[in-house]
């Protein structure tokens, strides 16, 4: 499995864009974010290479054109996160977290019916 890169929240918007349509160019990917953060093309050039450099993005260039692709699936990066959470906020202990979690959300009958049945699953192993 690849090294998990370390990603900014800003750059975590630019993953989101290439994990949902690849290969995507850099002008796609500049199109689609001008509209949604109103940033200036170079910023999200710049972050695209960032990205390229932490082994997050892969490019293929064809002529002057380059198509990225995601080097880390989004699942990965999710676990590589909630972890570096985990480890930072609450000293690895996931019981604080859960209980915080669980006290603060607002879940239907049918997420607790789901809660209960992964707890009892994770007792039984």
């Amino acid at each position: 499995m690849p090294k998990i890169p370390k990603i900014s929240e800003a750059e975590w918007v630019v993953m989101e864009v290439v994990w949902r349509q690849h290969p995507i160019t850099a002008l796609e990917v500049v199109q689609q974010l001008t509209h949604y953060k109103q940033w200036q093309d170079q910023t999200i050039r710049t972050m695209l290479r960032r990205l390229i450099r932490k082994k997050a993005l892969t490019y293929q260039a064809e002529g002057k054109v380059y198509y990225y692709e995601p080097a880390v699936s989004r699942e990965q990066c999710v676990r590589g996160e909630s972890h570096s959470f985990l480890e930072r906020i609450f000293g690895g202990a996931a019981q604080p977290l859960l209980v915080q979690l669980v006290q603060e959300a607002r879940l239907s009958p049918e997420e607790i019916a789901e809660l209960k049945r992964i707890l009892r699953d994770k007792e039984k192993k």
